[in-house]
């Protein structure tokens, strides 16, 4: 494995190439020059090639594409980021997926603006705080809980009468209420890994993840 990228393991087809920088590597490892987002916590769709892109980075937290040599990328550094292609290699997209853009229904959002059906898609999650680590207050569970998420699976009350959330969780949830099932990622946590991620809640100021999917 290399230490500058870790690559997707999920079953893309052949012209997919997906996966997530390190701290260890950036931009210079990605396949190709991406457009990248200003990225809000919302639930903004760009698609890449169209009005759009007509700045040179739009705001959204999201981004999807359907043309050979179409790159998709989202930084994070303790966020959920969620790709996804087509079973066939056809589209492929790159969701931010922190708290509120999740709650907020960013990549329902996502998935109603691809043309591939919910159902002929795959989805992987890669690196992000994980449940043990992500400490919130009670707003954030009710925020998922008015979404219509079945949120009280994914929250656990601690000593200090707040909760730890399981952003994992709770995307792949959502993914397969929308009828994404086939759904990849090994959970792990950049908080708990400072050799490999950067994490926003661990250090402050901090670099930031590429999480990135492309199309040959």
């Amino acid at each position: 494995m290399s230490d500058a990228v870790l690559f997707a393991d999920w079953p893309a087809p052949p012209n997919v190439t997906a996966g997530t920088t390190t701290r260890h590597g950036g931009a210079a490892d990605l396949p190709a020059t991406p457009q990248y987002l200003i990225q809000v916590h919302g639930k903004h769709v760009v698609q890449l090639g169209s009005s759009d892109c007509a700045s040179a980075e739009p705001e959204g937290d999201a981004v999807f594409g359907n043309q050979p040599g179409d790159i998709c990328v989202v930084r994070t550094a303790d966020c959920l980021p969620v790709l996804l292609c087509a079973r066939d290699g056809s589209e492929i997209a790159a969701v931010h997926a922190g708290w509120r853009g999740l709650a907020a229904g960013v990549i329902d959002a996502t998935v109603e603006r691809m043309a591939t059906d919910s159902s002929d898609l795959l989805a992987w999650i890669g690196p992000a705080i994980a449940q043990a680590s992500f400490e919130v207050g009670g707003e954030v569970r009710e925020a998922f809980c008015a979404a219509g998420f079945d949120a009280e699976k994914r929250f656990t009350a601690n000593e200090r009468g707040r909760w730890q959330a399981d952003l994992f969780g709770l995307a792949a949830d959502r993914l397969q209420t929308i009828g994404v099932t086939a759904v990849y990622g090994e959970r792990l946590c950049t908080f708990d890994n400072p050799e490999r991620f950067f994490s926003y809640r661990r250090d402050g100021q901090t670099g930031r993840l590429l999480s990135f999917i492309c199309r040959q």
